[in-house]
């Protein structure tokens, strides 16, 4: 069995968030808590914007999403990082950024687009299980939190779109969330090289 927490690699946001956030986030509080807090709020989002409650929606989600970056910088940085982190963190990212694509992104923007997303996010969670049989575990890779923070601007720039009729806007998350969809494609393809 592999050692989760030796070599642990930092990413630039992780020394930014042990400077403002992580140290106001109780000892006690596991990196696995805020993954679990992800999947349980996320469907407030999801009925946020079901009902179109978009000026509500929007700051909720971002709030949610921020929780992807929390959970692994504090995982990485106080080197709490387990194998069910490393498994149900990406679950609950695609929870989150599937079902606001299935909300939004097909009403909003494109039918093909949003199948693209889905699908490769698919993708991921099979791969994901596929390695877990073999006992490998690949945490994120930094294609993958490019996809995920671009899937993210996506969400926030068509719902700028949505809450304030800026028609430009939805060309922008357009072009965002195809940019994720690249970024999404080097993410497998540097997981299924190892």
């Amino acid at each position: 069995m592999q050692d989760l927490n030796a070599n642990i690699k930092f990413f630039p946001h992780d020394r930014l968030l042990a400077k403002i956030i992580l140290p106001f986030i109780p000892a006690w509080v596991r990196p696995n808590h805020v993954t679990a807090l992800r999947l349980i709020t996320s469907p407030i989002v999801f009925w946020l914007f079901w009902t179109r409650q978009y000026g509500w929606g929007l700051p909720v989600f971002l709030l949610v999403a921020l929780t992807d970056a929390i959970d692994g910088s504090l995982a990485r940085v106080r080197r709490q990082i387990t194998t069910w982190g490393i498994l149900y963190d990406p679950v609950a990212d695609k929870f989150l950024i599937g079902g606001v694509v299935l909300i939004l992104v097909i009403k909003h923007i494109n039918l093909w687009l949003a199948g693209f997303i889905i699908g490769l996010e698919f993708l991921t969670v099979l791969g994901a299980l596929y390695f877990k049989r073999r006992q490998r575990f690949f945490p994120a890779n930094l294609w993958g939190k490019i996809k995920m923070n671009l899937q993210v601007a996506g969400v926030a720039v068509l719902l700028v779109n949505l809450i304030w009729s800026a028609p430009a806007m939805r060309e922008v998350s357009f072009w965002v969330f195809l940019s994720s969809a690249v970024a999404g494609i080097i993410s497998l393809i540097a997981h299924g090289g190892k």
